[in-house]
């Protein structure tokens, strides 16, 4: 299987999404399938098979489970997004965090440079790795990161695998709850008028929506210049916790008021704000979702979700 030159065309492409069950994975399937791809979809648990999409199970950091998937799903693109994704600063998050995420990648990428096939690979990074000049990444999660984009850069450079790195910014929006994330957490806590705990609010974060991520790995997987280069995904804009927060609660309404400084900050918490003129230039992609907007449609659906749930409160 040749590397497609020229517009590419997604019709009968097969397109591999690892951590396909994720918040961003979900969606880049639904977009690929909208685009007429073969989606192949990984989880590490078995999954029912849906129409328009082929299911396989694997454990990515087991060398011989990435190499067998490689072989069985024969991927046009391979957009790796299966990933532990924390901000604790805990020493024990080490080793969990270094197998999820830089293992996995190292394995994915093995197999396609042994498979021959020119296989394109799309990973996903964070903005939070460390940058040039950077003596320290900020957490586990962080130096796992970073230390796959390196390998990204030496399978290209060493084994021309056209792989492209996109370092996501925060991600937010409708459609997966995770409680210990910033934005689930605040706005499920105020919609039941509790008051969300929180740290002093004065991180720089960069924010960016869930369906403008799953248009950049589009993106990135389309373009021909994209191999060997990592762009940065997110809005390019700094918004403090506490700006966002507020947003929120005034979104919202009702009894529930943020509790700033009832929890430490987290330390070397350093802004890392997405540079977004390469994505722009080399894949054609800037963000188009408002942050006002965004936050009114994650509100919405998390509204909606309680209603329909029929739960009390306190059990939403």
């Amino acid at each position: 299987m040749a590397p497609v030159e020229g517009p590419w065309d997604w019709y009968g492409k097969r397109a591999l999404v690892t951590g396909a069950t994720g918040f961003i994975g979900d969606r880049l399937v639904a977009r690929l399938a909208a685009l007429d791809a073969e989606v192949h979809a990984v989880s590490r648990r078995p999954q029912a098979q849906a129409a328009g999409e082929v299911w396989h199970t694997a454990d990515l950091t087991d060398p011989e489970a990435a190499g067998n998937l490689i072989r069985a799903a024969r991927p046009d693109v391979l957009f790796h997004l299966a990933s532990e994704v924390t901000g604790t600063r805990d020493h024990n998050a080490v080793l969990p965090t270094m197998h999820a995420n830089l293992a996995a990648a190292v394995n994915l990428m093995s197999a396609v440079a042994g498979a021959g096939t020119g296989t394109r690979v799309v990973l996903a990074g964070s903005v939070e790795e460390a940058r040039e000049g950077d003596a320290v990444p900020c957490s586990p999660y962080a130096a796992a990161k970073w230390a796959a984009t390196g390998y990204a850069r030496m399978f290209h450079g060493l084994w021309d695998v056209p792989v492209t790195v996109l370092r996501v910014a925060m991600v937010y929006g409708p459609g997966r709850d995770e409680p210990r994330r910033l934005v689930p957490y605040v706005t499920r806590a105020l919609l039941q008028g509790r008051d969300p705990e929180l740290s002093s609010g004065t991180r720089m974060i960069d924010w960016v929506y869930v369906d403008d991520v799953a248009d950049a790995f589009v993106a990135a997987a389309s373009a021909e210049k994209a191999a060997g280069q990592v762009f940065d995904i997110g809005s390019g804009r700094r918004v403090s916790i506490r700006e966002t927060v507020e947003r929120i609660t005034r979104i919202i309404g009702g009894a529930g008021r943020p509790r700033f400084g009832a929890l430490p900050d987290r330390p070397l918490d350093n802004p890392q704000i997405a540079d977004v003129a390469a994505a722009a230039e080399v894949l054609g992609w800037r963000p188009v979702t408002p942050l006002a907007e965004g936050l009114r449609a994650t509100v919405a659906w998390y509204a909606d979700r309680s209603r329909s749930d029929g739960l009390p409160p306190d059990d939403v």
